[in-house]
């Protein structure tokens, strides 16, 4: 999986690219990430890539050209590393649609994408138009830029991949993912056995996996029940939840 991405702050990737196990799945070669400026496709002394809006308004737009160039380029890098090329340009936006782990699972069995980090007042739509196949938003919300919805919703991807994760169940196990019915996932306890006086649960001592399984699954919908009903109702829709669910969930009104 290759990602590209267009910004004007490479190095607010650092998190992505120096540390923890995505960074070692670089290493590895399980994933790869190329930056480009679009300040390195602008020809004045300044490397302008910003002007006025028409029609007056406060901030500044990012300019069309730079950032075609810059995808341009990108296409072609990943022509000549013989990366797919027809791979999504995706805007980072709070006018997209919403990020979220289905998404994630989609895009984990992709070769990756083009993605344009926007800055200042927003992007010349003519560029939007003509280059951006996807906009995307990880919620209801503003940020300066787009670079830190890019690494959150890359970061989400990235740990799908076979051998990014220590162990590939791990993900499997996260909350919102279809290996949970899309629920949250339960509590998790460790060492010591007693911590403030707070024992862990006896069933995680029993030995007995059926009725573990069983008691994660309970704490799940107890959780999604109180937090997220509305993922319990998605869930229901998709036929997702048997009798023993629904009678734990009843139980749960009484």
């Amino acid at each position: 999986m290759r990602f590209d991405v267009v910004t004007l702050f490479p190095e607010m990737f650092a998190p992505l690219t120096d540390n923890g196990v995505n960074a070692r799945a670089r290493n590895k070669g399980i994933w790869d990430l190329q930056f480009w400026n679009p300040r390195d496709y602008t020809h004045d002394v300044h490397r302008t890539v910003d002007d006025r809006p028409y029609g007056g308004g406060p901030g500044m737009v990012m300019l069309a050209e730079p950032l075609d160039k810059a995808v341009d380029d990108a296409l072609l890098a990943r022509k000549a590393q013989g990366a797919k090329a027809e791979v999504p340009v995706v805007l980072m936006s709070p006018t997209g649609r919403r990020f979220n782990q289905n998404i994630a699972q989609e895009w984990a069995e992709s070769d990756g994408a083009i993605i344009i980090c926007g800055r200042y007042e927003g992007i010349d739509q003519r560029f939007i138009d003509a280059r951006v196949t996807h906009e995307m938003s990880i919620g209801d919300f503003v940020l300066s830029g787009g670079e830190i919805a890019a690494l959150a919703m890359m970061d989400s991807v990235i740990r799908l991949l076979p051998g990014v994760l220590n162990d590939n169940q791990s993900a499997v196990c996260d909350s919102f993912h279809s290996g949970l019915d899309g629920l949250l996932d339960s509590p998790h306890y460790t060492r010591p056995e007693i911590y403030k006086d707070q024992p862990i649960p006896d069933v995680l001592k029993s030995g007995n996996h059926k009725n573990i399984e069983r008691w994660r699954r309970e704490q799940s919908l107890r959780i999604t029940a109180e937090r997220r009903p509305d993922l319990i109702h998605k869930a229901r829709k998709k036929g997702l939840l048997d009798k023993k669910d629904e009678a734990f969930l009843l139980s749960l009104k009484t």
